[in-house]
């Protein structure tokens, strides 16, 4: 089922309520200023070294995260797309301040602020939130998945429970990158596979998989601020997570979300190993 009504119980239960509370707070000051210069006619964009489009409301809204932290959480480091590290210690917050950023500068509205937690290596809260489509979803360690308007008004979700590939719906973000690792015709072999294949493409591909609406997802070249948010999300709501290789690092430069019940025969077609 995509999602089940919840309550706030899960406040109670797990140790980073505080932290969830502040990634809102930090989500919904990002949104206002995004959502003010989409489609502003004198939104400035740049092409980065990386050959990516950056926009002026990309480096805002990271410098608005980040003035945030400063006064909440001092003691933290911070991680972000537009601005690099700031400070060293068990605590790095990830930011990056619009996910689908080439989407943001063309008028579309799938694109997101993603906020992430990481503790002594691990990511324990994630939040993605995507106000041009009006939604939200977060997640912090023990806590389950969560999508709505705010804390207090949210479902619960939980990835489906599909078992067989040839039933299976499959998101994706392009072509383009399977290409260039050579994985092309590994990533054709998965979706040919699959019962259904769309390109809802970026974060909202593997939040469909945490939501239980889609149930593979997978993307060949990623930054650990694209990943980072959506991990522990989809972990929290059932799912499993890895790179391409199989391994759970947000350093492998991929990822690939399921279900949990598919995750080994979607990594063996992507790798080229399936009987």
């Amino acid at each position: 089922m995509p999602g089940t009504p919840g309550t706030v119980a899960w406040l109670t239960v797990q140790g980073y309520s505080d932290d969830l509370r502040l990634a809102h707070v930090m989500a919904d000051a990002a949104d206002d200023l995004t959502l003010r210069r989409f489609k502003a006619v004198d939104l400035k964009v740049e092409t980065k070294p990386d050959l990516t489009p950056v926009s002026d409301a990309d480096r805002a809204a990271e410098e608005a995260i980040r003035g945030t932290l400063r006064r909440a959480r001092p003691r933290d480091a911070v991680v972000g797309e537009e601005f690099g590290r700031t400070g060293w210690g068990a605590r790095s917050w990830i930011i990056d301040p619009i996910d689908g950023t080439k989407n943001y500068v063309r008028g579309v509205p799938v694109w997101a602020t993603l906020i992430a937690l990481m503790e002594h290596g691990k990511v324990v809260v994630g939040l993605v939130s995507a106000p041009a489509l009006g939604r939200r979803w977060w997640a912090a360690t023990g806590g389950g998945a969560w999508t709505g308007k705010s804390l207090t008004k949210a479902t619960r979700m939980r990835v489906s429970s599909v078992g067989e590939l040839g039933d299976a719906s499959f998101s994706y973000s392009s072509f383009g990158g399977w290409e260039k690792t050579g994985k092309l015709d590994h990533f054709l072999d998965l979706s040919r596979a699959c019962w259904r294949t769309r390109a809802y493409g970026d974060f909202w591909s593997h939040m469909m998989v945490a939501e239980g609406s889609v149930d593979v997802s997978a993307e060949p070249e990623l930054s650990p601020w694209d990943m980072a948010a959506l991990t522990v999300i989809v972990e929290e709501a059932g799912g499993v997570w890895t790179d391409v290789a199989g391994v759970p690092s947000l350093e492998g430069g991929s990822l690939v979300c399921t279900n949990g019940l598919l995750h080994d025969e979607v990594l063996s077609r992507l790798n080229g190993t399936a009987r």
